[in-house]
């Protein structure tokens, strides 16, 4: 790669999946990736490809600024892009003072502050469910009472279901307000909000909307554990609905981006089919993370993660390619904890029916801890079929061969709840 060619800087990124094929993608555009990163480590597919590296302190936007100006100054600027939903606000900031293509800063850091976000959306009309932004274990009980339980709590500024939880009482909204309040840090180390937002829990099936600019691109079915935690365990695209209302679902995303000033380059949007039907759970203003962007690719042909590497470096956007109409991604979740000793059957994955992607997420020497959140995934398959149904069978089935064999904790399991140093968002 040479040192003469466009920079584009990446600032910090998912740890697997779509972080490694950014930095693939932008080589394939003629681009050299850089990674803008505080810990250089948590990027295994750093040294396997080689890429470029400045360690800094990432929290420091003028930090990284200053970074990405000493890059301009030695070959010509292409873009600042992040896939981490903690720094895409840093990101568009920084590209935009550096003038290079970026979505609305403003917007992005509206976004990035949940109840902002929920505040913007119920101002222009757009259905969300009833909240409550607090900053006291006693503000959230009297809120949930206010809305009336079942209620969900989480993070105003988080990521991956980490610290979302279903509460069902007064004393359980009590005690995850506190634990969610006693946070200082979030998972990349940056200092939390000292709120947290409550929301009514609303029932029926949960979607995500992939749109990029301001089109639809996907409606996705996703799959969750077991409550009171909202972690994913899969997802089916497209998801397998009437037609109409996938586009009520589409319409309602395309609403949600115009409220809150977006619309440029890829969006996640989350939704509930409630009884009154789409109902926006959240905005976020980049490309979904779970491995979506490779099975919206796997069955539609249109590469998202090309697409939001294009629209950063200022290139076209790449011309969509044949898909195979249905895909799946299922996730191989922590059972216990403890410390991973042994990793079999990635290969043999691999070579299952329909599959595209067989991965072990989690690599020897790992210290496993439930979480409730993302960290609970291991490994991820994405399967495709003849319709939903092939697709998601195929998926569980490979995942099934990829096994993890753990020995007692090395150290004490952490408490269930939000946790320091997550890995991948």
């Amino acid at each position: 790669m040479s040192a003469t060619q466009p920079w584009l800087a990446f600032l910090e990124s998912n740890t697997t999946g779509t972080g490694r094929e950014f930095c693939v993608m932008a080589r394939a555009r003629g681009l050299r990736p850089v990674l803008l990163t505080r810990d250089p480590d948590r990027y295994p597919y750093v040294a396997e490809l080689g890429i470029d590296t400045v360690v800094l302190d990432t929290g420091d936007e003028a930090a990284v600024l200053d970074a990405c100006s000493a890059l301009a100054d030695g070959t010509g600027p292409a873009g600042v892009a992040s896939s981490s939903e903690y720094f895409v606000a840093t990101a568009a900031r920084v590209a935009a003072r550096l003038g290079l293509p970026a979505a609305d800063p403003d917007a992005v850091a509206r976004c990035r502050a949940k109840d902002a976000q929920r505040a913007l959306l119920a101002a222009a009309g757009v259905p969300v469910p009833p909240f409550v932004p607090v900053s006291s274990p006693q503000e959230a009980v009297h809120a949930a009472g206010t809305i009336g339980h079942p209620v969900v709590l989480k993070p105003v500024s988080g990521s991956g279901s980490a610290g979302v939880r279903l509460c069902r009482s007064r004393a359980e909204t009590a005690e995850w307000a506190r634990t969610l309040l006693q946070r200082t840090t979030d998972e990349r180390g940056a200092p939390t909000p000292g709120r947290i937002l409550v929301e009514k829990a609303v029932d029926g099936p949960e979607f995500s909307v992939e749109t990029f600019d301001d089109t639809v691109v996907a409606v996705v079915a996703k799959h969750t554990g077991a409550t009171p935690y909202f972690v994913e365990t899969g997802h089916d695209v497209p998801a397998p609905v009437p037609s109409g209302d996938a586009a009520a679902l589409g319409r309602t995303a395309l609403r949600a981006l115009a409220a809150l000033g977006l619309g440029w380059g890829a969006a996640h949007t989350e939704l509930r089919w409630s009884e009154a039907g789409p109902v926006v759970i959240e905005v976020n203003p980049r490309l979904a993370g779970g491995m979506i962007p490779v099975a919206v690719a796997s069955a539609t042909g249109t590469d998202l993660v090309d697409a939001v590497v294009a629209r950063a470096a200022g290139q076209d956007p790449p011309s969509p390619g044949r898909g195979a109409g249905h895909a799946a991604v299922r996730f191989v979740m922590a059972a216990g904890e403890g410390l991973v000793v042994r990793v079999e059957g990635t290969a043999a994955a691999s070579a299952a029916p329909g599959v595209v992607v067989a991965q072990a997420t989690a690599a020897v020497g790992r210290q496993v801890r439930i979480t409730h959140s993302f960290q609970d995934r291991l490994g991820c398959v994405v399967a495709t079929g003849a319709d939903t149904g092939e697709a998601g069978r195929r998926a569980e089935s490979a995942a099934r061969l990829i096994r993890f064999e753990l020995v007692e904790p090395a150290v004490p399991a952490a408490p269930a709840g939000p946790e320091e140093g997550a890995r991948g968002r």
